[in-house]
């Protein structure tokens, strides 16, 4: 796969609103919260393109085409392997990992090695990670979400660091960094399964926009508007009010919605 031209970069810094700097720590915090906020983490684009083999994994100026033309987002492929790009386009050291959740490797994340300290830097998890997180911990490390606590665990004897997710108090979720650099080439299987017919995400819906102080979350019918520590939860009644939701609280027009939606049983959960 051949990397992107100065041209789509530059274009991927103006999308972000984010000017160009010398590599740092603030610079890193600046273009991972403009990401975080203004590209949303979403599985309507995926819906929308199942039977397209061309976007499995699109190249960077269809993703960019698809986030200024509709208010795309991606999941943690396009969301991270593209960053990636860009941070290494910038001076970023930065390291595509993969990251073990109910099956290895099935999520993707950045490390990033700033005057060698490490950092984890995931826009593509739908978590309210604006800042790069430090990975050198000697304690948990946290970050909340409404009635969501997200907790980073120090590293294990083997390098390798946890991130959980706790909803009302319970564990719900979480995935293991791998710390080995790999490149996108040896998760094409991976992406490939994704789009199967029995696959997570081509049997439910997640849309996710994070800013600071707040969220929202669709997942399926439930909807999450998320401040500091309290959250208001709501359900549609029918998955007819999707198109118009997503429209509202998300900007993707609702006939694609309509489109992507169309013979998807959302009995998965997200």
């Amino acid at each position: 796969m051949n990397g992107p031209g100065e041209i789509v970069l530059n274009r991927y810094l103006r999308v972000l609103g984010v000017s160009r700097r010398e590599p740092g720590l603030a610079a890193l915090a600046e273009l991972t919260s403009a990401h975080v906020r203004r590209i949303p983490f979403e599985n309507v684009s995926k819906l929308y393109h199942r039977k397209d083999a061309g976007m499995r994994l699109p190249d960077l100026a269809r993703f960019l085409d698809g986030i200024e033309r509709h208010h795309f987002g991606g999941t943690c492929y396009s969301n991270n392997f593209h960053f990636h790009e860009l941070l290494a386009h910038l001076g970023y050291r930065v390291s595509l990992c993969g990251a073990d959740m109910s099956a290895p490797d099935v999520h993707v994340v950045n490390t990033v090695d700033l005057a060698g300290r490490p950092y984890l830097v995931d826009v593509g998890y739908a978590a309210p990670f604006l800042s790069p997180l430090p990975l050198d911990l000697d304690r948990d490390h946290e970050v909340t979400s409404g009635s969501d606590r997200y907790v980073l665990r120090p590293r294990d004897p083997a390098g390798r660091s946890r991130v959980e997710l706790y909803r009302d108090g319970r564990l719900h979720h979480g995935y293991q960094v791998n710390p080995r650099p790999r490149r996108i080439q040896e998760f094409e299987a991976i992406i490939a399964a994704s789009f199967d017919e029995d696959a997570t995400f081509m049997n439910a819906l997640l849309v996710a926009r994070f800013f600071p102080g707040r969220s929202v979350t669709l997942r399926n019918l439930t909807l999450t508007q998320a401040r500091e520590r309290s959250s208001t939860v709501s359900r549609l009644s029918h998955r007819d009010e999707l198109p118009e939701a997503i429209e509202r609280h998300f900007g993707i027009a609702r006939d694609i919605t309509r489109r992507a939606l169309e013979g998807v049983d959302l009995t998965a959960s997200p």
